[in-house]
């Protein structure tokens, strides 16, 4: 009736000798029952149409045989290598894996196994990242996959091969909670021991790698408990085959091979059953290698079957056993079964969740990447809009300050509409604070691409007159040539604080355009050279005496603080671009320093001066004014000598002319001194000094005639009197000596001691003689007016007294 499977050994000569001999001598076979090695099975199953046979493998499992085209009469009990592929594909599904990579070894048999799966994931939503083949050393191939972020891995290889793969997944750490490896499960019982040692591989790494990977292999006998069409359940027919069986090795494919008995009876009985139903004069036994009408019948009977035996309800498709697939996994250095698929229900079946994962849930078929928006910390945030406000109200309470004040000399002389603008851009600065603080978390996208444009504190710092329009037009070609868009910047991924399986990718918002760069060059070169001038005017009026108009000191300092502070908080803001909280504290800090420092420095002085002397606007340092005028005074003579360069000659003849005069004043001022105390002494000598002084008198005279008949130089000698004035009175200058006559005779205590010795002997004796009021004068500084001889007798000489 059938032909026994008489070729176990896979020699191709051997195989196919026997086939043919059978063929040739023995008696007309109906069926061919067997076919292990694929070589032999494949050879004989594309021969079967010639002879219109129908072939029943139980241990072919080769995916060449499943093409109907090729091999229309191959049938087989066993599921084929493709047929775990349905059967993965179920269990991605179910643990909601949508990203797989391949390994594979370069072998023609998982070749085939790795083709056909691309086919089945095909359409199903479920992307095959990358796909990785090998023939000896899987290393490099095990890094790419790693490299790829692949996370769930699809394997096909033999024993010694996954070995090899487990020991390059321990060393570049793809194993554990993030990983799941999914290989073939027709291994033999502890399979690594026998190949360990041809890898360098320690057994408890090769053993931490392999923990917790799932097999997929057919289900050698169902786990059902019906009974079959033998009538014994699974359970009571493997515990016969044992028994008979003995101590020899058994088999996976028994069970297989018992199913295909009896899948060939029941064929043989379905082609009986037809052929009585519709040719009662044709009979099976009439079958022979040219009846193409009897062949095709028990082809269709063939396919037509079905039951329940012990491997599970044997049922074909095109000629494909619809078998049961099993999932083990290896758990503790043993393999244990934790689900079922039914290719004929095409239902997955999980037994009692026994999968084990190593982690807390199955791994993510890639890297998680869970974009964090990185906010700005709301008590941080509260903090400094605190410190904010107190710097406002600061800013409020000066401005009150100088305008409350503003007709007070020393906030008049200090430009109080200037300070006013000063205030107010050092209150815009602290309310830009506010602004740097809103983030996604506060505002939305379209609100916060709007604040963009205001929330640089670039613009407070020109605001006034042309450097104001100066800043508007910098800001106005750079919104309308380059505008500030919101823009989200990533950064490296972090692991999850909280332990699980995802990665963190912090993002955050920031204002950018194309050229942020270069607009930021243009207004840091701008505000830096205003600085640079603001530095200068300070120095150049470094020596103002006057203290409501020196603000030097304290624009210097503000500069500096500004300065520095500018140059810190710019470095650290941009180290810190990753941590939103760090940065708007620095930033914020910054600004509230540097507005409420420079505040202070330009009003603080004042609201003290004020409070504690306000008339000090009005008190002039004299004695260094002085000094200082006497300075400025002797620059100005410099300078007018300098211009006046064609008069100096004749100045200096008029000088030296000027200096024998006074000398000889000087000598007139002995003689009269002389005089007066002859005269004190003997009052009667009046006559004789008239007499021997007229002539001392007439010298006199004609020297103050000398110096008034000058009219032609007056102009000359008054300007040179107005460049070198004479030193006030009671002034003092160490560059001159007490025996210079010039300074002596100008000096108070001579011109006091001149007019007491003059004053009588002009009364007594000169004034009579020369037409002047009379001898019995009482008084010498009656008016002449009042003497009419003064009146008639106009005297011979212009009297003047020296030093007057």
């Amino acid at each position: 009736m059938f032909l026994r499977q008489p070729f176990w050994q896979c020699d191709n000569a051997k195989g196919l000798k026997a086939f043919y001999d059978a063929i040739k001598y023995g008696p007309n076979h109906l069926m061919v029952f067997g076919g292990v090695c694929a070589t032999v099975t494949s050879i004989i199953a594309e021969s079967l149409k010639g002879w219109n046979l129908v072939q029943l493998s139980f241990a072919a499992t080769t995916p060449e045989l499943a093409d109907k085209k090729k091999y229309p009469y191959f049938f087989r009990t066993v599921p084929s290598d493709n047929a775990v592929n349905p059967a993965i594909l179920k269990l991605l599904k179910h643990y909601h894996w949508k990203r797989v990579g391949t390994l594979t070894q370069d072998v023609q048999r998982f070749s085939e196994v790795r083709n056909d799966l691309t086919g089945v994931l095909y359409g199903e939503d479920i992307e095959i990242s990358d796909t990785e083949s090998f023939s000896n050393d899987p290393c490099t191939s095990v890094k790419k996959l790693k490299g790829n972020d692949v996370r769930i891995i699809l394997g096909q290889f033999d024993e010694e091969m996954a070995v090899k793969v487990f020991c390059c997944a321990y060393d570049e750490e793809m194993y554990g909670s993030k990983y799941q490896w999914i290989i073939p499960g027709w291994y033999e019982n502890l399979w690594w021991e026998s190949w360990i040692n041809s890898t360098q591989c320690l057994s408890k790494n090769l053993l931490a790698a392999m923990e917790g990977y799932i097999g997929v292999d057919f289900e050698p006998l169902s786990s059902k408990t019906n009974k079959t069409i033998s009538g014994r359940t699974p359970q009571q027919y493997e515990k016969e085959y044992n028994a008979k069986r003995g101590d020899g090795q058994s088999s996976k494919f028994h069970g297989y091979a018992y199913d295909g008995i009896w899948v060939i009876a029941r064929t043989l009985q379905r082609a009986m059953n037809y052929l009585n139903s519709t040719n009662k004069h044709q009979k099976i036994e009439d079958f022979n290698y040219t009846n193409h009408k009897l062949g095709k019948i028990f082809l269709n009977a063939m396919n037509e079957t079905r039951f329940f035996g012990v491997t599970g309800e044997v049922v074909f498709r095109n000629g494909e056993r619809m078998g049961t697939i099993k999932f083990t996994q290896f758990q503790e250095q043993k393999e244990v079964k934790v689900g079922e698929y039914n290719a004929v229900d095409d239902k997955l079946v999980i037994i009692n969740n026994s999968i084990r994962f190593q982690g807390l849930e199955p791994p993510k078929d890639k890297t998680i990447i869970q974009e964090e928006l990185r906010k700005i910390s709301l008590p941080l945030y509260s903090i400094l809009s605190a410190l904010t406000i107190l710097g406002m109200i600061m800013a409020s309470a000066f401005l009150f300050f100088n305008i409350k004040n503003r007709n007070q000399k020393l906030i008049k002389m200090s430009s109080p509409y200037m300070n006013n603008l000063i205030i107010l851009g050092g209150m815009l600065s602290y309310a830009s604070i506010f602004l740097f603080g809103l983030d996604g978390s506060f505002v939305s996208e379209k609100t916060f691409e709007t604040l963009c444009t205001i929330i640089k504190d670039q613009k407070l710092l020109g605001i006034v007159g042309g450097m104001l329009l100066i800043d508007l037009c910098i800001l106005i070609c750079w919104q309308v040539v380059d505008p500030l868009r919101r823009t989200v910047e990533k950064y490296n991924m972090e692991p999850d604080p909280a332990g699980r399986d995802i990665s963190i990718r912090p993002i955050l918002e920031h204002c950018e355009n194309t050229h942020m760069t270069i607009w930021l060059g243009i207004v840091y070169a701008y505000k830096g050279l205003l600085m640079l001038f603001g530095c200068f005017l300070a120095w150049e009026t470094r020596n103002v005496s006057i203290p409501a108009l020196n603000d030097s000191k304290y624009i210097g300092m503000s500069v500096y603080n500004v300065g520095i502070m500018c140059i810190i908080g710019a470095a650290v803001s941009f180290l810190t671009r990753d941590q939103p909280n760090v940065q708007f504290c620095i930033v914020a800090l910054v600004i509230i320093f540097c507005s409420t420092i420079t505040l202070c420095l330009v009003f603080v002085p004042k609201l003290i001066t004020l409070r504690t002397n306000p008339d000090a606007a009005t008190q002039n340092r004299r004695f260094q004014f002085t000094q200082n005028q006497k300075k400025e005074d002797s620059k100005t003579s410099t300078s007018v000598t300098s211009v006046n360069q064609a008069s100096t000659s004749r100045l200096e003849g008029l000088q030296s002319e000027n200096h024998r005069l006074r000398m000889k004043i000087t000598e007139l001022d002995k003689d009269l001194e002389e005089v007066t105390m002859q005269l004190q002494d003997t009052p009667e000598k009046t006559t004789y000094i008239k007499q021997n002084h007229y002539q001392d008198l007439n010298d006199i005279l004609s020297i103050r005639n000398f110096t008034d008949s000058k009219d032609g130089e007056k102009a000359i000698l008054k300007n040179h009197l107005d460049q070198n004035p004479p030193a006030q009175w009671g002034s003092s200058d160490p560059s001159r000596t007490s025996k210079d006559p010039i300074e002596d005779i100008n000096s108070p205590e001579h011109i006091q001691r001149r007019l007491s010795l003059q004053l009588p002997i002009l009364h007594h004796a000169y004034l009579p003689s020369i037409g002047g009021v009379d001898a019995s004068c009482a008084s010498p500084c009656v008016s002449p007016s009042a003497s009419p001889r003064h009146r008639h007798v106009p005297p011979s000489f212009r009297v003047m007294v020296s030093g007057l």
